[in-house]
């Protein structure tokens, strides 16, 4: 019960102080709601919960989400307390079943096989969910073999190259999500857990080293989503990928690309990202990966490295999307590559382009079809005014003919710099008359014309 005081002055009446009885209405809750209200916040704010009041002081042990973490912990004198506290939780509890169970351990080296008896405790109570990032990882053959769980994530701080057997047996057949950081031998460990999950539909692959494998072969009919991250090659390896996933409609390609792409099957792909961020790659590597993909209405291109080579004296060879509707840019310096990613658009509708800070531009002899008959939707994003933002929208503006809105972004300008960019670019030539322009300040709307 809370006790609320309420002062009351009616036109000169005196002023008094009423007391009333307010219902607790949290704390009445059925004990099955609350438990989920603290399923949702961490491990250690769930238990403070037992100070509140008798109602509150054993809630804690009926939550079905587990989530640990080290962020508060001090590295090293902290492993003990932390230990103590994850086993004075686990063997408190009373419920007998687990939705989630989240160990993020980032600064704790916590002991091998106290992390695998946490995990085998969790299978036994038929963990749904598992998100386990640490820096040691031996996962027990009771995970690989668990039949409750439909979503495993697992993340290594460390180089830890086999936190499992290659032979070891795998059967997942509820698994669905699998999210994996892994370091060396990905092929052997990744696949071997993969061919174990019949029912599997987005996978996350994030490789540290490849070693020396030459070819991943993805051959799952049941994948929906695919993001493959290589944050490091040797480079003198070059390997292969090969997607035969019919049934894919997301495919994310990261990190350093030093592989050459094999599309066997991507009849079913809509939308696709690549995000390339090393300066060293192969041109002819992006053309097949591209081509590959070449089937999709929704393309997001990233390649913040492309100033650092001549990509019209190396002649990229880009398919035609002939699907595509939406194109998204980031850190495209080289303007050539935009128009040829438009002239090879002829059926897009919404362009987005973030961030060009190249101050060179020349107006090109043919107007991209797109430009002149579909596109619908601009917008430019961290728009700081530079020469190059103003001629490329210059140049959109006066040649999309059937353009209806156009946002732009500023990105560190002063309002009174902002306003004069505003007015300036409002007296740019626009060909399609119900064309509109607003300029916004991250979520604020400064003018709208």
């Amino acid at each position: 019960m809370f006790k609320i005081g309420l002062l009351l002055n009616n036109k000169g009446a005196n002023i008094s102080s009423i007391s009333e009885s307010v219902d607790d209405r949290l704390s009445g809750l059925p004990q099955d709601i609350l438990s989920h209200i603290l399923s949702l916040i961490p491990m250690k704010s769930a238990v403070q919960t037992s100070i509140l009041s008798k109602r509150w002081r054993y809630s804690w042990m009926f939550v079905t989400n587990l989530d640990f973490d080290d962020i508060h912990s001090d590295p090293i004198h902290g492993l003990d307390i932390l230990l103590n506290f994850v086993d004075r939780a686990l063997e408190s509890r009373q419920m007998s079943q687990v939705e989630l169970f989240r160990l993020h351990f980032s600064k704790i080296r916590a002991p091998v096989s106290k992390v695998s008896s946490w995990i085998d405790w969790a299978v036994r109570l038929n963990v749904r969910e598992f998100d386990i990032h640490v820096i040691r990882l031996e996962l027990p053959l009771s995970l690989l073999t668990c039949k409750t769980l439909t979503k495993l994530s697992i993340g290594l701080s460390g180089r830890m190259y086999h936190i499992w057997g290659p032979q070891s047996p795998v059967n997942l057949p509820c698994l669905k999500t699998l999210d994996i950081v892994l370091w060396k031998t990905p092929f052997l460990i990744a696949f071997n857990l993969i061919h174990g999950c019949p029912v599997i539909e987005n996978l996350s692959l994030e490789v540290k080293d490849c070693g020396d494998e030459k070819e991943f072969k993805y051959n799952i009919p049941t994948l929906k989503r695919l993001k493959l991250t290589y944050a490091y090659v040797t480079k003198d390896v070059r390997n292969k990928v090969v997607l035969n996933v019919p049934n894919l409609v997301y495919l994310f390609v990261g990190g350093v690309l030093y592989s050459s792409f094999v599309m066997e099957d991507l009849s079913s792909l809509i939308e696709a990202s690549v995000s390339i961020r090393e300066k060293e790659y192969r041109c002819y590597l992006l053309d097949g990966l591209l081509k590959g993909i070449r089937g999709v209405q929704s393309l997001s291109l990233q390649c913040a490295s492309f100033h650092l080579i001549d990509i019209s004296a190396r002649d990229l060879r880009l398919p035609v999307f002939s699907n595509m509707k939406h194109l998204e840019l980031k850190d495209i310096w080289e303007p050539k590559l935009i128009l040829k990613l438009l002239h090879c658009s002829p059926q897009l509708e919404h362009l987005c382009i973030e961030k060009n800070p190249n101050d060179f531009w020349s107006y090109p002899k043919w107007v991209p079809a797109c430009v002149r008959r579909s596109l619908t939707t601009l917008k430019y994003l961290k728009c700081d005014g530079r020469k190059y933002d103003m001629e490329l929208l210059k140049y959109l503006l006066r040649n999309a003919e059937v353009l209806k809105m156009v946002t732009i972004t500023w990105e560190n300008l002063r309002i009174k710099e902002q306003k004069r960019l505003a007015a300036q670019m409002l007296n740019f030539p626009r060909t399609s008359r119900c064309c509109e322009i607003q300029f916004l300040v991250v979520s604020i709307i400064l003018l709208y014309y």
